[in-house]
């Protein structure tokens, strides 16, 4: 089994990650993790952890998975917009549909607001990107 564990495990935090290196060549034939650094994935911060020195593999490991995990976290952004678009249309088939009157009067506002906001900005990024052109 200690051949198909990773040199390093990255603990998903709120803004980034704990780094651990993974070490199984021990008497006790244990899994050790020791931590060696934290990453802020927003600013792009790596704080070695206590006294360390991270060596040039600790720092291109961080890097690949800093540049793997923005990249899903992108890809996560846009699923969750093209699901935002999903979710409108079933709410638009709701209040057509199902929604009592008391429902409506309970979302309506709100919902009005919310896509008054959204359309606002998208009509003012779009006519951005055209006047870019």
């Amino acid at each position: 089994m200690s051949a198909d564990l990773p040199e390093y495990y990255f603990r998903i935090r709120e803004n980034g990650a704990a780094v651990f290196r993974v070490d199984t060549e021990n008497r006790q034939r244990r899994i050790e993790m020791d931590q060696i650094a934290v990453i802020n994935i927003r600013n792009g911060d790596v704080k070695p952890q206590g006294q360390r020195t991270l060596s040039d593999q600790d720092h291109a490991e961080i890097d690949r998975w800093m540049q793997e995990r923005q990249a899903l976290l992108a890809q996560r952004d846009i699923d969750d917009i093209h699901r935002a678009v999903d979710y409108l249309n079933l709410t638009t088939q709701w209040a057509q549909s199902k929604a009592t009157d008391a429902q409506l009067e309970d979302v309506t506002d709100r919902l009005l607001m919310a896509m008054h906001d959204l359309r606002t900005v998208l009509v003012r990024k779009k006519a951005d990107r055209l006047s870019k052109d």
